[in-house]
């Protein structure tokens, strides 16, 4: 095949990248089932001298639903509540054991903006429990698992549960800044001429409100305009967008009908609410029939191809292992190395997964070829598809890496083979907890040994993570 050599040093990104991969089509038509259960010998363990053991003794979520449904009266610590109850369920864990509660969340609600705190007492943990809630984007309950990892590796906790949740339904929608100026102003003010004065500079567009957008503030364009000159520049075609989308909810829907979704805990608001309700297998006929959704009327992603909105929280058990152990508890899954990255938030947004999932690798000592189970956040079928291009090229590893050979093609009988966000759903602080849960849940389900989780999020940064499984 003859590679293309044009001069590129003059080119802008997008621009280079289209060049270089409009020869290199990627399609998963033929490859929309799971491969069959996948049996790996044991290979070496990634245990490190002098550093404790970390494990994930299990974890759960609530069904994870489109917002405006059944949580749409709810409060974010309602579901991490129930995240956090439906885990003191399946766990039987007694609730003074727990040193230290750490939840992810990104769209925060003002009332509760310690979440993790909130629903900790919610849920009936001990006053003296300590709780803190982060926000890293997308990655937030990624961020909220390895602070506990790190905590407990450390000698500082044995006994750590962490998890995310987020609550599109409802989010805070602010009075412009000039209406908010003026209201604290007239709190200030201390007699009526102040406050007359003041009342005389109202205007009635102030009464405009701030909506939120899913948004860069640093360039102020929306995640899927990104998604979709991503898409472009890695010349990812629509279909291959539709095809890659279908087949996550044709998987979704296969996991789902065999029970596969262990870590889905039922909640009753008020009536009980038992499994995940975006996943919708479609056609590619009527995928095709929707209209771009953000860069009209030439962009390929849709809401076919995009996650959607989400409601939902997650939650997981982790400890040192010889705790878990003496507490009679069989882990599920040991939390190994880890990596964050961080690129240029314009071009190179959602390609966290290209940039961390090498350095995790060499990090761990590992190849590609070791990883039995890949479980990768999908924020738009373009932006995984894009992933896969770079990953698998020789020319953007070492021209935007840094890298003399690319890291390689995720082996697609090994790829997020339960569904993934695009049809399960991401709500956006819990996404982190259910990648890693289905990643140990596959790894015990097909034979597995490695699971590599890797993640996008806003801001141009990345995440991955390797886990191992427990010998059975």
């Amino acid at each position: 095949m003859t590679i293309l050599t044009y001069p590129f040093k003059n080119l802008p990104t997008a621009s280079k990248w289209a060049l270089r991969f409009s020869i290199r089509p990627l399609s998963c038509s033929s490859q929309l089932r799971a491969a069959p259960a996948v049996q790996t010998k044991t290979k070496k363990t990634l245990a490190k001298p002098n550093i404790r053991n970390v494990v994930v003794v299990d974890g759960v979520r609530t069904p994870f639903l489109l917002s405006g449904t059944s949580y749409k009266d709810l409060m974010p610590h309602d579901l991490a509540r129930a995240a956090l109850t439906g885990l003191l369920h399946r766990t039987s864990v007694p609730k003074e054991v727990v040193d230290y509660i750490i939840f992810g969340t990104v769209i925060q609600e003002v009332k509760t903006s310690n979440v993790a705190r909130e629903a900790a007492l919610g849920a009936g943990f001990s006053d003296k429990t300590p709780a803190h809630t982060v926000t890293m984007a997308c990655i937030s309950a990624n961020q909220a698992m390895t602070t506990g990892v790190g905590l407990i590796a450390s000698g500082q906790c044995d006994v750590i549960v962490a998890g995310g949740v987020e609550l599109m339904s409802d989010v805070p929608i602010r009075h412009s800044r000039k209406m908010r100026k003026l209201m604290l102003d007239l709190n200030k003010a201390k007699s009526m001429g102040q406050r007359l004065s003041l009342i005389s500079k109202f205007r009635f567009n102030f009464l405009a409100p701030e909506l939120p957008a899913v948004s860069e503030f640093s360039t102020s364009e929306t995640m899927g305009h990104s998604a979709d000159r991503l898409a472009a520049a890695f010349a990812v075609s629509r279909l291959e967008q539709d095809e890659y989308a279908l087949r996550s909810h044709s998987l979704a829907k296969k996991a789902q009908d065999e029970g596969l979704l262990s870590d889905v805990v039922p909640f009753k608001v008020p009536d009980t609410v038992t499994k995940d309700n975006g996943i919708r297998p479609s056609s590619l006929e009527q995928m095709a029939k929707l209209k771009p959704a953000f860069i009209k009327p030439y962009g390929t992603v849709t809401a076919a191809n995009s996650s959607f909105l989400t409601d939902g929280a997650s939650a997981m058990l982790i400890m040192a292992e010889e705790k878990a152990l003496a507490m009679g508890y069989k882990p599920k899954a040991y939390l190994r190395d880890f990596m964050y990255v961080s690129q240029d938030p314009k071009d190179q947004l959602l390609l966290g997964p290209t940039y961390a999932t090498p350095k995790v690798l060499e990090k761990a000592g590992l190849t590609m070829n070791d990883i039995d189970a890949f479980e990768f956040h999908e924020a738009f079928s373009g932006q995984i598809l894009a992933n896969f291009k770079a990953m698998d090229s020789d020319w953007f590893a070492e021209n935007y890496m840094g890298r003399k050979t690319k890291v390689g093609l995720p082996p697609l009988e090994k790829f997020n083979n339960w569904g993934g966000s695009l049809s399960l759903g991401h709500p956006f602080g819990a996404t982190g907890c259910r990648l890693v849960m289905a990643a140990a849940n596959r790894l015990r389900k097909e034979g597995g040994q490695y699971g590599l989780v890797a993640a996008c999020a806003a801001g141009g940064q990345g995440h991955a993570m390797i886990v191992e499984a427990y010998p059975k």
